[in-house]
């Protein structure tokens, strides 16, 4: 049985939620503090960071290797899509999703100018899901499970608008038709 080390408001947490979802892959949550993290926690992960993936002895820590990871354990359905190339694409934007979380923080800290910042990331995957139905290429995919979660929490939780950026908001909108995508929205609504 897989265990989960989890925390509900946490949106790497999240990417992994939604993928073990996607996978219909049954697991158990152990829920950590963020604010109070016990001390054994450094023992799944030295850095005390979730979400953390538990399988028998192997423990594995960080969102996007977490979800390599499920997504070749589980290959059914397939979260990457076949064809090399736009599965390098994915990967990419996985590799380079900090141009998103970090004006992200930065906004969700009120540093100056992080607001025009994060704007300008909205922006980029604007023209990114303009050119094409997802991140991940051709159908939803990793890609899309690695920025949704942040997305929705500067919507629902941080009151940014995504009006300005329609092709986005289409994005979002599809996405939220998914369960594991819809799930994560009443998460986020209840926290």
């Amino acid at each position: 049985m897989i265990t989960l080390y989890d925390a509900d408001r946490c949106p790497y947490c999240a990417r992994v939620r939604i993928v073990l979802a996607e996978k219909d892959v049954e697991y158990e949550t152990v829920v950590i503090d963020l604010d109070d993290r016990p001390a054994w926690i450094y023992e799944k992960n030295p850095l005390g960071k979730v979400p953390v993936l538990e399988e028998d002895t192997f423990v594995l820590a960080e969102s996007a290797v977490i979800n390599e990871y499920l997504d070749e354990r589980y290959p059914e359905p397939p979260l990457w899509p076949p064809d090399p190339g736009e599965r390098a694409l994915g990967r990419l934007l996985v590799f380079r999703f900090d141009e998103l979380s970090k004006p992200y923080y930065a906004l969700r800290r009120g540093e100056d100018g992080a607001a025009e910042r994060f704007d300008a990331a909205l922006a980029n995957l604007e023209a990114l899901v303009g050119a094409q139905e997802y991140l991940s290429g051709r159908a939803f995919g990793l890609a899309d499970a690695a920025y949704v979660p942040w997305v929705l929490r500067a919507r629902d939780r941080m009151a940014v608008s995504l009006d300005r950026f329609p092709a986005l908001s289409d994005w979002v909108e599809r996405l939220t038709a998914r369960p594991a995508i819809a799930a994560e929205v009443d998460l986020v609504a209840a926290t």
